[in-house]
């Protein structure tokens, strides 16, 4: 038999139903906002635009100010008198590297080995004079007064453990310094607006409260002189060791 044709426009309207029908049902699985009109979308974006226009005109909100304020490169060069032939002396240029706690974490440093080369520069000086403690170093009968006079031949009489008891108490002590600065609360850290270099492990400096009664100029010249005295003290300390590592470094010594 002869087979049922449809023409070519009544097979196209029947594609377009099917068409229809599937869309209608697969409108039941969307969320209705999907199918929100051009007009409804433009009305919508409008009212975002307007709440969002306040927001944008209203100044926009300051940057929490630090609760610390560390101190100043000027400070730190003012301190002491830096001056040297009209110029600051700073051949390397390292008051310009960094932040102000970048120097003030240099001022800090330069205090501490300055305090480090001038009880280093006492004792080679002190046991090069033939003055000792009494009794013995080591519990192996080795006495203070049996140490060389010589300041790395002292060095050197000290057993390893002392030596790493000395080590590991100076560690200590950088430690809780860091530590009980910190904790304090009161932006007394060098570099939370404390003052580099000093020390605040409770009864280590000035146990007697003896500076407790002298005002802040006589403290802020006290600083001054550590700071020139450890800066000697440092090159002194140098000139030691490269006399007694170097036959002939250091000119006009003494003859023997």
């Amino acid at each position: 038999s002869e087979k049922l044709r449809l023409p070519k426009t009544e097979d196209n309207m029947l594609k377009s139903l099917v068409f229809l029908a599937l869309l209608s049902g697969a409108s039941a699985f969307t969320s209705p906002a999907s199918f929100v009109t051009k007009p409804s979308k433009l009305h919508a974006d409008a009212a975002a635009a307007d709440e969002a226009a306040p927001a944008e005109d209203a100044a926009p909100a300051s940057p929490v100010a630090s609760s610390y304020t560390c101190i100043s490169k000027a400070e730190i060069m003012s301190e002491p008198n830096c001056l040297e032939f009209g110029s600051v002396w700073d051949p390397l240029g390292l008051a310009e590297l960094g932040s102000d706690e970048t120097l003030a974490w240099f001022r800090h440093a330069e205090v501490k080995h300055g305090r480090v080369a001038m009880a280093a520069f006492t004792g080679w000086a002190v046991v090069g004079a033939g003055l000792t403690l009494p009794g013995a170093l080591t519990r192996d009968g080795l006495a203070f007064a049996d140490i060389p006079k010589a300041g790395l031949a002292a060095w050197d009489a000290v057993p390893g453990i002392g030596k790493v008891q000395m080590l590991i108490f100076a560690g200590l002590l950088e430690f809780h310094d860091e530590i009980f600065a910190a904790k304090r609360g009161d932006n007394k850290h060098y570099l939370r607006g404390g003052i580099p270099g000093k020390n605040h492990v409770p009864g280590l400096y000035d146990p007697f409260g003896l500076s407790a009664s002298r005002s802040e100029e006589a403290k802020k010249r006290g600083r001054a002189v550590e700071i020139k005295n450890g800066r000697l003290a440092m090159i002194g300390f140098m000139g030691l060791y490269a006399a007694a590592t170097i036959p002939g470094s250091v000119p006009l010594q003494p003859l023997p």
